[in-house]
Order: structure tokens, then C-alpha cells, then sequence
């Protein structure tokens, strides 16, 4: 009994030595650590804000625009040169007043056409060898650059030039060539065909028939048959072409 009150005693009895206090952080080698962390952290903000303003001032990224390209009010602005490596989709390209619109591609360059259902209506092709149409086109001039010539070419099927007022070939500097496979047509339906030139050679006629017994001159007249097919015909007196209507057969 005296044993028990001795225990409860001691125990009821204040401590001289104070309340523990217990230290709460991160010490030693932790805190070098984390300031590490911290200060690489600043580090890499401070190099990524350099760097996206250099990239903003290379690429000069204004408030209308960037590098050579300017926001209007009427829509997108090219200034100099510009690459394009993906298809580019307009609905106008203009020039500057006064100024040639150049394209340039180490291939080809093709415009394409489309409808409402994105089928390829009319089709530009340009390349090296020339122009491609696939099917008619429309202008007021086709002509080619000083010094070199113009050829207008279909390979596979004809070529057809019309006009409401008329068509007009000029070649100032050099000869002009028509040649065809299988039939040339010079068609007027409400005027005339004018050969207008200080000569006209026909050099591939066919001769009619003259007479062995006579004298043979070298001077012919030009005949027409019905079909519009043009011969020869020893000249005479009178007209022979009705003597040899059987080169028109």
C-alpha cells in the first residue's frame, strides 16, 4: 500500500526538465537538394523566356502579321518570296499594282478548280516543257517570251481556237507552222479565209491530167472541187478544171 501511493506520487509530480519540442523542415543534404531543383528550375524558366523572344524577333511577330506575312482587313499579305511545302487554298492571289505574280517549284506547278463536291473542274499544269490544259481554257492573249517560240501542241486529240470577234496569229520575228495528222480546217461561217502575203506556195498539189500530144506548159491554174479538195490543172485557152474532175473522186 505505501508502494502504490509512492508510484502515484511520482507520477502527479511536475517535471523539472520542460515541455520536448520536436523541429519540423527538411535538414541536410534534403534542403541542398531541393535548393538544387529550385535554382535549375529558374534556370530552364529563364532560358525558355530568352528564347521565345529570340524566336519572336527572327520570325518578327508583330500584331498584324509575322515575317513576311501582314493580316489586312482584306485578308492574308505576302511581302517577297515565299515557300510554300503543303497545298495552298485561295480564293484570289493578287500582285502588287504594277508588279509580276511569279510561281516558282523545283516540279511542277498545279492549279486545280474544284466544285461544291471537291471534283476537279478545270486543271492547270506547268512545267519544263510547257503548259498542260486537260480541257479548254479561256484568255485574251497567249503568247510566249521574247526570243523564243510559241507552240500549241495536243498529242492525242485536236486543237481548237475560237472567238466570237475572230482569231488572230502574229509572228513578227519568225515563221508560223501549223501541222496536223490528219486534217487542217480553216473554217469562216459568216465571212472569208484572206491568204494575204507577197506569195503563196502550194507546193503538194495534185495534177490533173494534160494532154501528151500538146505542148506542155508550166503554167497551171488552181481548181476546187466539190468537196473543197484544191488540184492542179495545166492551163489553157479556156478553164480545164472540168477535164479532170477525177482528181476529186
Amino acid at each position: 500500500m505505501p508502494q502504490e501511493q509512492y508510484t502515484h506520487h511520482r507520477s502527479t509530480m511536475p517535471s523539472s526538465e520542460g515541455p520536448q519540442v520536436y523541429k519540423v523542415g527538411i535538414y541536410g543534404w534534403r534542403k541542398r537538394c531541393l535548393y538544387f531543383f529550385v535554382l535549375l528550375l529558374m534556370i530552364l524558366i529563364l532560358v525558355n523566356l530568352a528564347m521565345t523572344i529570340w524566336i519572336l524577333k527572327v520570325m518578327n511577330f508583330t500584331i498584324d502579321g509575322m515575317g513576311n506575312l501582314r493580316i489586312t482587313e482584306k485578308g492574308l499579305k505576302l511581302e517577297g518570296d515565299s515557300e510554300f511545302l503543303q497545298p495552298l487554298y485561295a480564293k484570289e492571289i493578287q500582285s502588287r499594282p504594277g508588279n509580276a505574280l511569279y510561281f516558282k517549284s523545283a516540279r511542277n506547278v498545279t492549279v486545280n478548280i474544284l466544285n461544291d463536291q471537291t471534283k476537279v473542274l478545270t486543271q492547270l499544269i506547268t512545267g519544263a516543257e510547257g503548259t498542260v490544259f486537260p480541257k479548254s481554257i479561256e484568255t485574251p492573249n497567249v503568247r510566249a517570251d521574247p526570243f523564243k517560240e510559241l507552240r500549241l501542241e495536243s498529242p492525242t486529240r485536236s486543237l481548237v481556237m475560237e472567238a466570237p470577234k475572230g482569231v488572230q496569229i502574229n509572228a513578227e520575228a519568225g515563221n508560223m507552222e501549223a501541222t496536223c495528222r490528219t486534217e487542217l480546217r480553216l473554217e469562216s461561217k459568216d465571212g472569208e479565209i484572206k491568204l494575204d502575203a507577197a506569195k503563196i506556195k502550194l507546193p503538194r498539189l495534185p495534177h490533173g491530167s494534160y494532154s501528151p500530144t500538146g505542148t506542155r506548159q508550166k503554167v497551171f491554174e488552181v481548181c476546187v472541187c466539190a468537196n473543197g479538195r484544191l488540184f492542179l490543172s495545166q492551163a489553157g485557152t479556156g478553164s480545164t478544171c472540168q477535164i479532170n474532175t477525177s482528181v476529186c473522186l
